[in-house]
């Protein structure tokens, strides 16, 4: 097996000496995961970076070994990970998808969505302006993955109904697609809520 796609980065978790295992979300074959070797070098480090847009090759010897996955990038949401909320909900929103998708089931909707929420965390002047886009990205996933979720969003002007949706939406999440690892990722939302709620 041999794929060439767009994918956006999720996961990275070191593997081994040098290497890391990486997961990425791609249109058309969902989320896959791969063997990364030299993640830990100069060249590929800001490559690997949760968020980035990437081209991925992933390569399949046999079914009993790890793929390896050579990733080119795109474009690179490092430029935003000096800033606390753009961060936490760059982390969050990556963390979901790794941490909830099953591998290799297209998700189309959900690519898109995710692919969105992290441009208009990059490009909107404040957490004001994608909000409410996280709370559709978060909604879509509980619909995508057969757990239900409000159909309507409020009014992304409305921050407060923004924040009551999300608030609603954070216990549906921890109780299903995150209920064997609610602990470590639902850790990255309470954070992001967090700031959220700072903001006047």
């Amino acid at each position: 097996m041999h794929l060439t796609a767009p994918a956006i980065v999720c996961a990275v978790r070191l593997h081994g000496e040098t290497g890391a295992v990486v997961r990425v979300l791609t249109e058309e074959h969902g989320m896959v995961a791969g063997y990364v070797p030299g993640a830990r070098g100069r060249t590929l480090r800001p490559v690997l970076i949760p968020g980035n847009r990437v081209s991925a090759e992933l390569s399949v010897r046999s079914e009993s070994q790890l793929p390896s996955l050579r990733l080119e990038l795109v474009e690179s949401r490092g430029p935003w990970l000096g800033e606390p909320l753009a961060a936490s909900a760059i982390g969050w929103a990556t963390a979901l998808a790794a941490a909830s998708l099953p591998e290799r089931h297209a998700y189309p909707a959900l690519y898109s969505a995710l692919g969105a929420l992290l441009d208009a965390v990059c490009h909107a002047p404040s957490a004001r302006g994608w909000a409410a886009a996280l709370a559709g990205y978060e909604a879509l996933l509980l619909r995508e993955l057969g757990y239900g979720a409000p159909a309507g969003l409020p009014d992304p002007d409305d921050f407060p109904a923004v924040l009551a949706l999300l608030d609603r939406l954070g216990p549906v999440i921890a109780r299903y697609p995150l209920a064997d690892r609610r602990s470590d990722v639902m850790g990255a939302r309470a954070v992001l809520r967090e700031r959220l709620g700072r903001i006047e």
